[in-house]
């Protein structure tokens, strides 16, 4: 009677383990990423038949946070990001099990500041970026930090129109948000006094000072929804919203976006590196889960493929900048020996 007890009681543990697989891949992160990872979902549902993935757009720094929970199937397969993964969320994810990480670079965006098209023309530094979003900017008497008072773009340069400082972006979850903040508050920020040598002595004081985004309703949170930004950007011409490229690409017909120190956002500013703020996009898959969930290493291939990753791949139609030939063979052999990316090569 006790064995055929313990027989029932393991059926019935097998059968809510298969009651809990998953038939569909699951992705979280980017939603800079996310249009390219749901055209590449659709290319792979359409070319193998399969379930097409389960796409989410949680942030950068979000879908790392729910990637690195854990290694059951009930944790996400796939991250997408806008950043290189940090050291800190690799540690978190080999805390929690996840001890082998591929990493797949697909290609470049940059981050466009975004207006209405009918709005006048702007034309912004990296330092008058800073000087508007930063929480503390160097206005005392000797350069040191003070609490930001600039209210209209006029007061940072008077060549500026006299219109209030509005500005609508990403959340701290964000990949665009972390690269806003390095590539260009960072930069901006740099060309004050006493900054550089700041950097030096200490970066957490320099990151600090530089990088933390004013919360006086000048800077305005607008999660992960872009196409909302879009609405509130339409509806007030003053405003500027920032956005990846690929998004401004596709929104052209309502949206048209800054120069950044005299280079206007384009393909090919971006791919040769002029518009400064550009950057690598990735995407992120737990190695665990290729042989447990079905389609992982198919829709890999389709990702890390020359239709998808080509200059005249479908992926740039989307808005992708490609990457050199030697960086995009490199990623395509990475997918396909899902090649674990190491702590130590991460910051």
């Amino acid at each position: 009677m006790k064995q055929l007890t313990l027989a029932v009681a393991l059926g019935l543990v097998t059968a809510a383990g298969v009651a809990q697989a998953r038939d569909n891949i699951e992705i979280v992160g980017s939603s800079t990423v996310y249009p390219f990872s749901t055209a590449v979902a659709e290319q792979f549902a359409k070319k193998t038949g399969m379930a097409a993935p389960k796409v989410e757009a949680t942030g950068t720094g979000g879908g790392m946070k729910l990637f690195c929970s854990g290694a059951g199937i009930d944790t996400p397969d796939i991250s997408n990001a806008s950043r290189r993964m940090k050291k800190s969320e690799m540690e978190t994810c080999i805390k929690n099990g996840v001890d082998a990480v591929t990493e797949v670079k697909i290609g470049f965006d940059g981050i466009a500041i975004a207006q209405a098209k009918d709005a006048a023309p702007v034309a912004l530094s990296r330092r008058e970026l800073y000087l508007a979003l930063a929480k503390d900017v160097p206005t005392g008497p000797n350069g040191e930090l003070q609490p930001n008072t600039y209210t209209t773009w006029k007061q940072i340069n008077p060549a500026m129109a006299d219109v209030k400082i509005e500005v609508m972006g990403p959340p701290p979850t964000s990949g665009t948000r972390d690269a806003l903040a390095e590539l260009g508050m960072e930069k901006g920020c740099l060309l004050f006094k006493g900054m550089p040598e700041l950097k030096k002595s200490d970066e957490k004081a320099f990151k600090a000072a530089c990088t933390t985004v004013r919360e006086d309703g000048h800077y305005i949170e607008a999660g992960e929804n872009d196409n909302l930004i879009v609405q509130k950007l339409q509806a007030n011409p003053n405003a500027v919203g920032i956005f990846g490229y690929s998004f401004m690409d596709q929104n052209r017909d309502s949206l048209k976006a800054a120069s950044i120190d005299g280079v206007d956002i384009s393909y090919d500013a971006i791919a040769n590196g002029s518009y400064k703020l550009s950057r690598p996009l990735y995407f992120y898959v737990k190695n665990s889960h290729v042989d447990q969930i079905k389609g992982i290493k198919e829709y890999m291939a389709e990702f890390a493929s020359d239709a998808a990753l080509n200059a005249d791949g479908y992926l740039a139609d989307k808005g992708l900048v490609a990457l050199p030939a030697a960086e995009k063979s490199a990623s395509i052999a990475a997918a396909a020996a899902l090649t674990p990316v190491s702590v130590n090569a991460l910051k």
